[in-house]
């Protein structure tokens, strides 16, 4: 008995230390923020009045970056599918890139993380990923409310084939088919939905990744627009139906800003604001048709081409119980692999196994210690050509590294291309170093995609 006695003191502190860790762990727990990622489609970097639009106006996101970070450095790849597979992976499309509307079904995506730590995860908006029923669900979303899913998101009325993303859109719900026909407009029906489900799971910790449908063409109006009509069924043609783009445009970044204020809104309702992270970007540069003014010029539209205005896309987040010293501007290096890490990292979860190290996370920046984060260059390979770049240069040139051309920039939308006989030791010597990149990374070609999506990358010859 006295033996027993004796030890009770450190039994007694056992029980203490465990109780405290216990604790720690459930702090913990209830503690990881909520996530909501949102991507629009085809809206560039000039697009938002906070980076200097003199004709698009973004309050609600102009607001989220003057309380949160705003980035002037955040690249992405000239199309969708190829920035929809980097985002969700983490990884250079050059790994697990196999055609345009697929996701190869091997992969590994941040929802899948995150549902292993206990966060309930949703999709709204554009999908384009595979048409399988379940393909939502097998790569990691719990639940989903999708345009291009199981179908084209089109319809033939007529004669004429009718795109149906906006006005009284074809959606999928958790990959059954729901068509509207009474005024609906898909951009507030995802919302909605995205809203809905933030109410339900606000006590648990929860990942929202919403790709928006706004502001891809057509350029037709929203329910705000002075000539919307609920009684259309979409655009007869795949720009759009009317002939003023430019301010459709407009009134469709108007109205994309206006859903992400009313997710912040349902957020303030729901009373789980100030743990919720916020993270607003693009998929691609705005589409060709669009001229937009901007500090004192016009930066046309580039969707699609390996350049500036094709690859520069916004990047805000916003967290009021995460981000120190909010209200910064910060000009460093982002792209689409840093979102795998960095959700990663807030939440908690492990990255996948034999993660490839293509992204860095982006805590440091909005815990302002950007001096621990090293990422001294961004990649991008599309169809038959990559661009590896820097704050100040960028080249481009075949996957072989032929017709490799450095450009210098002195800001955003303002590169100068350079003669390979002109460049400086400096431009030669970082010319050489990002060929170096481009080969090493060129003999990972489809080494994370099962064997299926190899044979498929392979037969597909816009992608070699």
């Amino acid at each position: 008995m006295n033996t027993i006695f004796g030890k009770l003191p450190t039994i007694c502190a056992l029980f203490l230390i465990y109780g405290l860790l216990l604790n720690a762990l459930i702090f913990a727990e209830e503690n990881r923020p909520n996530i909501i990622l949102i991507m629009a489609d085809d809206m560039g970097y000039e697009a938002l009045s906070s980076n200097g639009s003199e004709s698009c106006k973004s309050p609600n996101l102009d607001n989220l970056a003057e309380q949160g970070v705003r980035f002037t450095n955040c690249f992405s790849n000239p199309i969708c599918t190829p920035s929809r597979t980097k985002i969700m992976t983490g990884l250079y499309n050059v790994r697990n890139y196999v055609k345009f509307g697929m996701l190869d079904r091997a992969q590994i995506t941040f929802a899948h993380q995150l549902k292993a730590v206990g966060y309930k995860t949703c999709i709204a908006g554009k999908w384009q990923l595979g048409n399988q029923p379940d393909s939502a669900q097998h790569f990691g979303f719990d639940k989903s409310c999708l345009w291009q899913h199981t179908r084209s998101g089109r319809s033939k009325e007529n004669g004429l084939n009718i795109d149906r993303r906006f006005v009284n859109p074809l959606l999928e719900f958790n990959g059954k088919e729901k068509d509207y026909i009474n005024g609906e407009y898909g951009p507030k029906v995802c919302t909605d939905f995205i809203c809905e489900f933030i109410e339900e799971n606000k006590k648990n910790p929860f990942l929202v990744y919403y790709p928006m449908i706004l502001t891809h063409c057509p350029f037709d109006p929203t329910p705000d627009s002075s000539d919307w009509d609920p009684k259309r069924l979409g655009s007869t043609s795949y720009k759009g139906d009317k002939n003023d783009p430019q301010r459709h445009f407009r009134d469709m970044v108007a109205y994309a800003d206006k859903m992400v204020g009313q997710i912040i809104n349902q957020l303030e309702k729901s009373g789980i604001r100030e743990n919720t992270i916020v993270i607003f970007t693009g998929d691609n540069g705005t589409d060709k048709p669009i001229v937009t003014p901007w500090n004192d010029r016009k930066v046309v539209g580039g969707k699609g081409s390996m350049s500036d205005t094709g690859t520069r896309v916004p990047l805000i987040v916003n967290w009021p119980a995460g981000i120190n010293q909010p209200g910064r501007i910060t000009n460093e290096l982002v792209e689409f692999t840093d979102i795998m890490p960095t959700l990663c990292e807030v939440s908690g979860a492990d990255l996948p196994n034999n993660y490839s190290p293509d992204g860095t996370s982006i805590v440091p920046i909005l815990k302002n210690s950007e001096d621990i984060r090293k990422k001294d260059w961004v990649y991008i390979w599309y169809r038959d050509k990559v661009m590896i770049r820097n704050k100040t240069y960028s080249l481009l040139a075949k996957q072989d590294g032929r017709n490799a051309k450095l450009t210098k920039y002195n800001g955003p939308f303002d590169g100068k291309e350079l003669e390979n006989k002109k460049l400086n030791k400096k431009e030669n010597t970082i010319k050489q170093e990002f060929l170096g990149i481009l080969t090493r990374l060129s003999k990972t070609r489809l080494t994370n995609v099962s064997e299926e999506g190899r044979e498929m990358g392979l037969k597909n010859k816009s992608n070699r």
